[in-house]
């Protein structure tokens, strides 16, 4: 995945024409992403007062399984936006959204309900301050996108590692270096999606409000739940 924007000139950040469609775009990504959260945090809820919930904690192999389904959801939405068709990809991300809502359901029987409730306040309160400074910034991000990749894959090692050696201090460096990371990621991807709506509309795309939308929608909710499930792994109140 490339971290590189191509060159906008100024002019175009000016034009009204993109103006309007920026701000199109954008109103599609934070209510896709609102109802995908919406729709994580329902069916989360309404999971864990089931009997599926228990099988789900006392079944590994499924919650698992569950796992690969969702990378394997997210992956194909993330390289295939530009193929297939906006309707499909809203299916697609709102089939993301319902199954990570099973996995989340878990929460419920490690944090107390309070706790999972103001840690999502606290995220959201932060997510909203990163993604308005992304917008707002002159700085370009760019540079950092690569960094922030290499930082990405370092922390899935990192927590792999941990996975196995179960050392406490490394387990508290990954919780801090994963919220430092996901407020980064939040206003470098608020930025990008302002960049590549430019990019767009130089080249003349169709369906840009659309397809954007959706894309757009993916990261930030991407970026909003790990932030959430750090934010709990470090304040959260456990059961």
């Amino acid at each position: 995945m490339s971290y590189h924007y191509t060159d906008i000139h100024l002019p175009t950040f000016m034009d009204v024409g993109f103006s309007e469609t920026l701000a199109a775009v954008l109103r599609r990504v934070y209510v896709w992403m609102t109802l995908g959260l919406l729709t994580t945090a329902g069916v989360a809820a309404i999971i864990s007062t089931t009997p599926f919930f228990q099988v789900l904690v006392g079944q590994s192999l499924l919650f698992f399984g569950l796992l690969i389904v969702e990378l394997a959801l997210v992956i194909g939405l993330s390289w295939g936006i530009q193929r297939l068709s906006p309707p499909v990809a809203l299916i697609l991300f709102f089939t993301y959204a319902i199954l990570n809502g099973l996995t989340l359901s878990v929460l419920f029987a490690v944090y107390s309900l309070g706790s999972v409730a103001y840690t999502f306040l606290a995220s959201a309160a932060l997510f909203g301050v990163m993604s308005v400074l992304g917008y707002t910034t002159r700085i370009n991000l760019a540079k950092m996108g690569t960094l922030m990749l290499m930082g990405l894959i370092g922390l899935v090692i990192a927590m792999l590692v941990n996975l196995f050696w179960a050392n406490s201090t490394l387990g508290w460096l990954v919780t801090f270096a994963g919220i430092l990371l996901f407020l980064g990621l939040t206003m470098f991807d608020t930025q990008r999606i302002k960049h590549m709506t430019a990019t767009a509309l130089q080249k003349n795309n169709e369906d840009v409000e659309a397809r954007l939308g959706i894309l757009g929608a993916l990261s930030l909710y991407l970026d909003f739940v790990n932030l959430f499930l750090f934010l709990l792994r470090l304040g959260g109140r456990q059961r």
